[in-house]
C-alpha cells in the first residue's frame, strides 16, 4: 500500500514538472479570466484548480500568469496582479478609479473616513492617539467604522492602540499589497477628492 502511495505521488510529482513546460490552453486561459472577473475577489490556488477540473497547482499557476502577461501586453484599464500568498485578482488600473468610482455598486466611504483611512494608511503602523490628534475628535467613530468594515485593524502596543490597514483594505480599493506601492497610488485617488468636489460645487 505504501508503495503505491509513492508511486501516484511520483505520477504527480512527474505530471506538475510536465504540466510547467507546455503552453497553456485557450480555453483554460478564458475560464481563468472569467472566474477572475465574476469573483469581485482574488482567488488562491486551490480555487483556481477548481475551476481547471486540476489537482495540479503548477498548471493553474502557469495559466494564470499567462493570463496575467496578456493583460500586461494590452493597453486596456484593467490589470491582474499576484497577491502574498499565491491570490490573484482581476482589478481596475488605480488611474482609472477617481475617474469611474460614481459608477461602483458597493457602498463607498464618504470624504472624512477616506480621509482617515488615508492617513493611517501613509503613517502604518500609527497609534490611534496620534489619528485622532491630526484627524480631530470625530475620527474616533470613523475608526470605529473603518474597523468594522475590515478595512483597519488594531494591536494594543503597551498602554497604545496601533492602526494599520488590512489586506482586505487592498483587495477593497484595487491597491498592491505592497506598502510602498499601495501610499503612492493612495497619494494619485486622494489627490482628485478636492478637484472632484470643486467640480460637484461648480455642477450645483
Amino acid at each position: 500500500m505504501q508503495k503505491a502511495h509513492k508511486r501516484a505521488a511520483a505520477s504527480e510529482a512527474a505530471k506538475d514538472e510536465s504540466d510547467s513546460h507546455k503552453i497553456a490552453a485557450r480555453g483554460d486561459i478564458e475560464l481563468v479570466e472569467a472566474a477572475l472577473y465574476v469573483s469581485g475577489h482574488p482567488l488562491d490556488m486551490n480555487e483556481l484548480c477548481s475551476v481547471l477540473k486540476t489537482r495540479s497547482k503548477n498548471r493553474a499557476k502557469r495559466v494564470t500568469q499567462e493570463l496575467m502577461h496578456e493583460y500586461t501586453t494590452r493597453n486596456t484599464a484593467l490589470e491582474i496582479l499576484e497577491l502574498k500568498d499565491e491570490r490573484y485578482v482581476l482589478q481596475l488600473k488605480a488611474d482609472f478609479t477617481p475617474l469611474v468610482k460614481k459608477f461602483v455598486n458597493r457602498p463607498l466611504l464618504s470624504i472624512g473616513p477616506l480621509k482617515t483611512l488615508s492617513y493611517i494608511a501613509y503613517r502604518q503602523p500609527v497609534s490611534q492617539k496620534r489619528v485622532i490628534d491630526v484627524r480631530g475628535h470625530h475620527a474616533y467613530v470613523h475608526v470605529k467604522a473603518l474597523r468594522e468594515m475590515g478595512l483597519v485593524a488594531s494591536e494594543r502596543s503597551g498602554r497604545s492602540m496601533v492602526l494599520r490597514t488590512t489586506e482586505y483594505f487592498a483587495d477593497y480599493f484595487g491597491l498592491s499589497q505592497d506598502t510602498a506601492s499601495m501610499k503612492r497610488e493612495l497619494k494619485h485617488v486622494f489627490d482628485e477628492i478636492p478637484k472632484q468636489e470643486n467640480t460637484q460645487v461648480e455642477e450645483g
